[in-house]
């Protein structure tokens, strides 16, 4: 059985067949597909996917560093109203994103910052988002690490120092499906990663693995990456399925 650490289940690509998208995913022995909350707009449609499939679909609750504008405290706000009225996974998807737009790169230090402390406060993992930041959000979570905060950086795209340092703070990489891709640096920090720090993840409906590259991504897909992971670190596909499985369980255990 395979677990999709991060899918965006509720994006506007799926609408049309989300049913069938999940049932594939299902089929495929994707048997948990955990949603990274974007910010207010997504909450609804991502609850009510999380209230149909409740063995197999689970939310986060969290404001992403690319949704931070000048309503950015109202939308923390929200964040803080609904991680007290019901559970959740994890306090996700949050961090720094510095590729797209640097106008808010102090709000979204001080927005990652608050995050953290609501998933210290009950007790969540964090699933970080550090595009061209990761350096950054390393150095964040280090300053907050009191020996009991657990994560994953997902989508990792860092070196392999840093892939290292998330290791020894106690977090996880999210490996999805660049790893596929042919000239993806990935392949070698996975080999020198014990697998025992990685999940596995789809990030849907982007970052399609080979031979899906360009299209649209879905959790089905799971297995072409447990694939790629299976032929880097040379070992059998149910190995990497027991093992990534079993390291996301224990993120989300809350």
């Amino acid at each position: 059985m395979y677990i999709d650490s991060h899918t965006h289940l509720y994006d506007e690509q799926f609408t049309a067949e989300e049913d069938a998208m999940i049932y594939r995913a299902i089929d495929a022995n994707v048997s948990k597909m955990y949603m990274p909350n974007c910010d207010s707009s997504t909450i609804s449609d991502m609850l009510r996917i999380a209230q149909h499939w409740p063995e197999h679909c689970f939310p986060m609750m969290g404001l992403h560093p690319t949704y931070i504008k000048e309503n950015y405290l109202d939308e923390l706000k929200i964040v803080e109203q609904w991680l007290s009225q019901r559970k959740f996974y994890a306090v996700g998807e949050i961090g720094l994103d510095y590729y797209w737009d640097l106008t808010f790169k102090e709000q979204q230090i001080e927005a990652f910052k608050t995050q953290i402390d609501w998933a210290l406060q009950y007790n969540l993992p964090i699933v970080i988002h550090s595009r061209e930041s990761t350096a950054d959000c390393i150095d964040i979570v280090s300053r907050k690490q009191q020996g009991v905060l657990k994560g994953i950086f997902h989508c990792f795209s860092g070196t392999l120092d840093e892939a290292k340092q998330i290791t020894n703070l106690g977090l996880y990489l999210g490996i999805g499906g660049v790893i596929t891709y042919k000239k993806s640096t990935l392949p070698d920090i996975v080999k020198e990663i014990s697998l025992e720090h990685i999940v596995l993840e789809t990030d849907a409906p982007y970052l399609s693995p080979v031979p899906y590259r360009g299209k649209r991504n879905e959790s089905s897909y799971i297995p072409l990456i447990a694939e790629k992971v299976a032929e880097i670190k040379n070992m059998s596909l149910a190995e990497v399925a027991t093992i990534t499985t079993s390291n996301a369980e224990k993120i989300f255990s809350n």
